[in-house]
């Protein structure tokens, strides 16, 4: 008997006994396929559609038309019916974080708070219900909110005066501190700013509650570590979040070394719906130097990057920029890193094959980091590399100099971008820059043309890290109500369809090391799938906001499916 699956309802019905065999005509049992997906339209990204796909052991071994399925259907085969929606290869997220992820699921979710008055009133009502400890909470922005101004501690304080209150920037290079956090954290309004951090101060030169990049340090020890316990479970449903979300794989970034052992139980345990490409902190270099590269034997985890930082986020005006912002002629940024430890350890990762990721968004900390590479590529010569090539990365490469765009491909550098950035910043990004600088901005076309690939992402929680949203805004460019200025915001820098479906496939892939099995639907590739309820490569641009997954499969197992009251 052939089982068919529907994506609206698992249908189970008990197999037949040995004594069924199969047709006459058919496979032997050791030769079927265990899966078989058919009834819609499914793009391999390689330029093509097909009818059909049957999967065995986790790997794809027939895609073709619907007829050529007859020499792979056996009695214990199963068919998913796609139910007229589209599948893809499987979607990476080539830049998120998923321990923020799955915190965000499970402490005080601040996206889409719509003024400073709605940020009191959901620390109000968070205090509320949950009495002790320190409120915490994480997602804000501020760029659109009426009082056209950052939160402070005042504005804390009129809500929650007894205990501390610490919440982060949605970019995760800023925060918010009531006065009791602030006093906690021993920091006054004599602290002096540490290296590649500020506390913002006010014209009275009093700590306004603002704190940036490194000078958070003491607040982030205030909320303590979870334990070993509560991060499985906070992995746990940050992968389930990004599987709902039609993501078949994730990038993830600014990990402990140590919880790589957590994320390969996950996947001991079935847990683990994603495959995870690690990136460690650079204190964890050593470690990820003697394991490189590490791979579980499920497959699904990988180590062998680290990530750094050379600069800050625009939002919270940390990007390191080659002149002043436009919209605060005093600063120019922070970088987090300097010339002489950047190559210490890009010397020590060419030598070591250890991957680097590297985050830089300001036109500076881009120029700087493409220095650096160049200097490091010449100290250590090709022979003398434990990889040809070591696919580094760029993160974010957000604003670039035009006369640096083409150094990039030169340098065989991977630029590491995440499109939802462009829709939510095209907001406040030119009061920033000043229109001259965008032109260097979000440059996905000039990057892609320039011969460099690209792999693309969401940079979640930091955005909201739904495939669909970051598809749509690759090739749309616009807000998700329609919006962008084409003469301020450049459209022609938007990707075609493909390009588009390349970042989140093949090139994440390319970016992993792993294209020789990842990002194409084509015999002897894993079987790792995203469904959608509407073709990505045809519908209207506006259309594509509402496209909604519907499945996605990690080696032909469907992992998550919608309507689900429970994920993995």
């Amino acid at each position: 008997m052939i089982r068919t699956i529907t994506l609206m309802t698992i249908v189970s019905v008990g197999l037949l006994g040995a004594c069924n065999g199969t047709s006459e005509n058919g496979p032997a049992p050791s030769e079927a396929a265990e899966r078989i997906f058919t009834g819609g339209t499914i793009h391999t990204g390689l330029g093509n559609t097909v009818e059909a796909v049957a999967v065995r052991e986790g790997r794809i071994v027939y895609a073709g038309d619907a007829a050529g399925l007859a020499e792979f259907t056996g009695s214990y085969t199963e068919t998913v019916d796609l139910a007229g929606a589209a599948m893809f290869p499987g979607f990476t997220d080539s830049h998120a974080h998923l321990i923020g992820i799955g915190q965000r699921e499970r402490t005080l979710n601040l996206e889409e708070t719509a003024s400073i008055a709605d940020l009191q009133a959901r620390v109000a009502a968070y205090a509320e219900t949950n009495s002790e400890g320190v409120v915490f909470g994480r997602g804000w922005i501020e760029t659109h909110w009426p009082e056209a101004r950052f939160p402070g501690a005042a504005d804390l304080d009129a809500v929650v005066a007894d205990r501390p209150v610490i919440l982060i920037r949605a970019d995760g290079h800023a925060l918010v501190a009531n006065t009791a956090a602030i006093e906690a954290a021993g920091v006054t309004d004599e602290t002096p700013d540490p290296d590649g951090g500020a506390i913002l101060r006010g014209e009275d030169g009093r700590a306004t509650g603002m704190i940036i990049d490194t000078a958070m340090a003491p607040f982030r020890a205030l909320l303590g570590e979870p334990t070993e316990a509560e991060r499985v479970e906070i992995y746990a449903a940050g992968a389930r979040v990004m599987a709902s979300y039609g993501w078949t794989g994730v990038h993830d970034m600014s990990v402990p070394y140590r919880d790589v052992a957590i994320l390969e139980r996950l996947a001991d345990e079935g847990r683990l719906p994603l495959r995870v490409h690690v990136s460690a902190n650079p204190g964890d270099y050593a470690d990820v130097a003697a394991n490189a590269p590490r791979q579980h034997a499920s497959g699904q985890v990988t180590a062998r990057a680290v990530k750094l930082y050379a600069d800050g986020a625009l939002g919270s005006r940390g990007a390191a920029l080659l002149n002043p912002y436009a919209d605060d002629p005093a600063n120019r940024g922070l970088m987090l890193m300097q010339a002489e430890a950047a190559g210490a350890m890009m010397d020590d990762a060419l030598r070591d094959g250890v991957q680097l990721a590297i985050h830089a968004i300001g036109d500076l900390g881009n120029r700087s980091v493409l220095d650096w590479v160049e200097a490091a590529y010449a100290r250590v010569p090709v022979e003398d590399r434990a990889i040809d090539e070591p696919r580094w990365r760029i993160e974010h490469t957000q604003v670039v100099s035009p006369s640096d765009l083409p150094r990039i491909a030169e340098l065989g550098l991977i630029a590491s971008m995440q499109p939802s950035h462009a829709i939510g910043d095209l907001h406040f990004a030119p009061a920033r820059l000043g229109l001259q600088r965008l032109s260097g901005a979000y440059a996905w076309r000039d990057i892609t043309d320039s011969g460099a690939v690209i792999a693309g992402g969401s940079d979640a929680p930091v955005e909201r890290g739904e495939a669909r949203i970051e598809f749509y805004a690759a090739t749309v460019r616009r807000d998700l109500d329609g919006f962008a200025d084409p003469a301020t915001w450049h459209l022609e820098q938007a990707l075609s369809r493909d390009e588009a479906l390349a970042l989140f496939t093949s090139n994440a892939a390319f970016a992993a090391f792993r294209e020789e099995e990842l990002g194409t639907i084509q015999p002897g590739m894993l079987a790792d799938f995203s469904v959608f309820d509407m073709d990505l490569m045809t519908a209207d641009d506006l259309d594509l906001r509402h496209a909604r997954p519907v499945m996605t499969v990690i080696g032909g197992e469907i992992v998550w499916r919608g309507g689900d009251a429970k994920l993995g």
